[in-house]
């Protein structure tokens, strides 16, 4: 993957992570955070951003995993 498609993809990451903080669900991102890597930061390496990537996609589906959900899921579409 290229650097330009990590940033890319490390914007979307922070839209969803930005999503669940107006659910008012808990996102546990220090590991995320002490990295110091945003999407804006275009002058970090190629890896700064993948780690960046991995720590808040982490970060993500272990608050998604953590809820539960009551209500039984469709198993078709509308």
């Amino acid at each position: 993957m290229k650097k330009q498609e990590l940033i890319h993809l490390h914007g979307l990451l922070s839209e969803v992570r930005s999503e669940y903080e107006q659910w008012g669900t808990d996102i546990d991102l220090t590991e995320y955070k002490e990295l110091g890597v945003k999407p804006t930061s275009i002058h970090r390496s190629k890896t700064d951003h993948k780690a960046a990537v991995f720590k808040l996609a982490s970060g993500i589906t272990s608050s998604a995993e953590e809820e539960e959900t009551t209500e039984p899921v469709a198993p078709t579409a509308d």
